[in-house]
């Protein structure tokens, strides 16, 4: 197989990855055959997944835009993946230019690709680190040139926390994340579900079985266990909804059903 040239070495090109497929389903360029076949398999048991991806990075930009809006210039994208068109950055610094934004991901791809996007963008870095490993993350040198954690800072967990199973015990990472952050910061959380899919919960599996199969096993978690993400926080209005629901720019009824798939929230730290 021919390497493409923004391919990093080293990266195992037989070997399906979360961010490449998630690249695929939003119409990106930077996945392989391996991450394509993958997708399309997972796509066999919900259609729909392309629709839940453009869901959730409407979400996004909206929560991104509310947070520029509520004061918070400051960013912490963990699980950032690759970047593609209407990125945190782009969003945030459209908005208010002192925004400054730290992406952080495992995949070497979404790293390598993050530096690439990011050159020349001052306010704007990427850390490769792993969210189960909150501590590299924040004393990361990143973390330290660009955020003042003594200021709000808007954590982003979006489309992150349903690949971590119970045993790597997501809730305690999210309140180390907590913990570190000023009162006045905010959490933009998204977590897959069955809750809201228009598919039964046994052919829905299909698809969290295709990401065991690429071991990246796919979590999905009920409305109380995604809650409990929000411990410290105050929820912002209208609370935990599924993505078309939360502020939304246009009415929700025009949206594909499959994009109520899962739920989003915004918390406030007290």
């Amino acid at each position: 197989m021919d390497r493409p040239a923004w391919a990093p070495p080293g990266i195992d090109l037989s070997v399906p990855s979360v961010s490449r497929i998630y690249d695929y389903y939003l119409g990106g360029s930077h996945n392989f055959e391996v991450d394509r076949e993958a997708a399309r398999k997972a796509m066999e048991f919900i259609p729909g997944l392309p629709k839940i991806m453009q869901a959730n990075r409407a979400f996004m930009r909206r929560a991104v835009h509310h947070a520029v809006t509520e004061g918070v210039t400051q960013f912490l994208d963990i699980g950032s993946g690759i970047p593609t068109f209407g990125n945190v950055h782009e969003v945030a610094q459209q908005a208010s230019p002192d925004a400054r934004v730290v992406y952080v991901d495992h995949d070497p791809v979404a790293v390598a690709h993050s530096r690439s996007v990011l050159d020349g963008n001052d306010r704007a870095d990427i850390v490769a680190a792993d969210l189960r490993k909150p501590q590299d993350i924040l004393r990361s040198p990143e973390v330290s040139r660009l955020l003042d954690l003594d200021r709000p800072v808007a954590l982003l967990l979006v489309a992150v926390l349903h690949f971590l199973e119970d045993s790597d015990e997501p809730h305690r990472a999210v309140a180390e994340l907590r913990d570190a952050m000023a009162p006045g910061s905010l959490l933009i959380l998204t977590h897959a579900s069955f809750e809201g899919m228009p598919v039964p919960q046994e052919r829905a599996g299909g698809t969290v079985g295709v990401y065991r199969d690429i071991r990246n096993p796919l979590v999905m978690r009920s409305r109380d266990e995604v809650t409990r993400f929000f411990d410290g926080y105050e929820m912002v209005d209208p609370g935990l909804v599924s993505m078309p629901r939360w502020r939304p720019d246009t009415p929700p009824e025009q949206e594909d059903p499959y994009a109520f798939s899962g739920f989003a929230g915004v918390g406030r730290k007290g």
